[in-house]
């Protein structure tokens, strides 16, 4: 048998899709440039979805950060519980990638939010009764890694399915839209609901909301599912997708930016609440408030993306925003006055997000599909299973060094690391 290294991939192609995944005609009705995607049905269907079910999401995020540190105390437990998922994805995650390649990506994403929606439900039980404690919520956290290590890369590789090649960079940046659209509104809703009724309503509610992506999911119209058939076994596709990212240099480039990111350019939000109450002198609305005008600004940045994101200057764009975000995130950190914190939080976001949506637009078009659940797969390994390491260490750290100091030299380190990856792939800006 041949080493599947040495025969030549086959250029992009784009997915058969039948009559119902093609976009409705233009004189049914004019959608925006901005929202050119949702021309599609499956889409529309996915984006509804995704937007109750990630606001349930957002709640639950912030409703257990502020109980595990209710519970603890300790900025240390919330980088060990943020920790916690990263061993099953750190393991499992490359492999979901060579699993999404070859099974069905609708049913395997059937299976695991599913699987999310027992978790929360669990949650919710355990507080409901009163019952919950720490180590709970890190058995919890670690089952969720393991459905996120499947969960991920089957997301990512599904939006060209939908819509096809034309409309993906438009898509991808509607998915970080209603994302970040959720992050506005389940932080706010999380902060009010925190206050009246607690943090079990919030798993109870983000439980609830899986629904909405399921249905979406089933009530999609697809062709029947043809899996790629490959001859070579699991270890020896795992081995051609991480030989295929090492060898295209600007996708390592780009996984490399991703990973610096994820490191030390977000941890800063493990020990937010810590931040929040520690150097803010404030209390939940605040901390609800503060994850709310980050959402605002990650929402402008994907209008933006969505908008002028096919101009050609992409790669330009990306290497602004990684120089200038850690400088934001410096002075976030050296800040005691939560007014300030509150506006810096808005630029935080659309730093971060405006990267994070760029990377996977650039990923998703340099790729051929053979590898993209593969590819996808190391793209979400360093959210799922290596940022978890810098969640860990910010913890620790933040103990020692205090929160703001040890967040401010996090973000020196990631604006040392952007402007070497930079000057050593000058490449990378040249992408459209």
């Amino acid at each position: 048998m041949s080493d599947p290294l040495d025969r030549p991939l086959d250029p992009p192609r784009l997915p058969n899709l039948p009559p119902e995944v093609t976009p409705l005609r233009a004189r049914q009705f004019r959608i925006p440039k901005t929202l050119n995607a949702l021309r599609h049905r499956n889409f529309r269907l996915y984006v509804i979805g995704q937007l109750l079910s990630t606001m349930g999401t957002w709640m639950q995020i912030i409703a257990q950060g502020w109980l595990v540190y209710q519970l603890s105390q300790s900025e240390l437990m919330l980088g060990v519980v943020g920790f916690a998922s990263a061993i099953p994805s750190l393991l499992i995650t490359p492999w979901g990638g060579v699993v999404v390649d070859s099974v069905s990506k609708r049913k395997l994403m059937i299976i695991t939010q599913s699987c999310a929606m027992i978790l929360a439900f669990v949650l919710a039980l355990l507080t409901f009764t009163g019952v919950v404690e720490v180590w709970h919520v890190l058995v919890l956290a670690v089952c969720s890694g393991v459905v996120n290590a499947f969960d991920g890369p089957a997301r990512q590789a599904f939006v060209v399915e939908m819509v096809g090649r034309e409309d993906m960079s438009n898509a991808i940046a509607i998915n970080s839209m209603t994302f970040n659209s959720a992050r506005v509104i389940g932080p706010a809703i999380a902060g009010v609901i925190l206050v009246a009724l607690g943090a079990d309503w919030c798993f109870l509610i983000n439980g609830i909301s899986f629904l909405a992506v399921i249905g979406g999911l089933l009530a999609m119209r697809l062709p029947p599912a043809s899996p790629r058939k490959s001859q070579v076994n699991a270890w020896g596709q795992l081995r051609s997708g991480v030989s295929y990212a090492v060898r295209t240099n600007e996708v390592g480039a780009l996984l490399l930016i991703a990973l610096t990111l994820s490191l030390f350019g977000i941890t800063y939000s493990t020990v937010l609440p810590a931040f929040v109450d520690r150097v803010l002198h404030q209390g939940a609305g605040a901390f609800g408030a503060i994850n709310m005008a980050s959402g605002i600004g990650a929402v402008s940045a994907a209008v933006l993306v969505a908008r002028y994101g096919d101009r050609g200057f992409r790669g330009r764009w990306l290497n602004g925003m990684a120089l200038a975000y850690p400088v934001v995130l410096i002075a976030f950190a050296l800040t005691p006055f939560y007014p300030v914190s509150l506006f810096l939080a808005v630029f935080l976001g659309l730093g971060f997000m405006s990267q994070f949506t760029l990377i996977n637009t650039l990923l998703q078009t340099q790729i051929v599909d053979e590898m993209r659940g593969r590819i996808m797969s190391l793209y979400t390994l360093t959210f799922f299973g290596l940022a978890p390491f810098g969640n860990l260490a910010m913890g620790a750290l933040s103990e020692v060094w205090g929160i703001g100091e040890t967040i401010a030299v996090s973000a020196l380190i990631a604006l040392v690391l952007m402007g070497v990856i930079f000057y050593k792939m000058p490449q990378v800006r040249k992408l459209a």
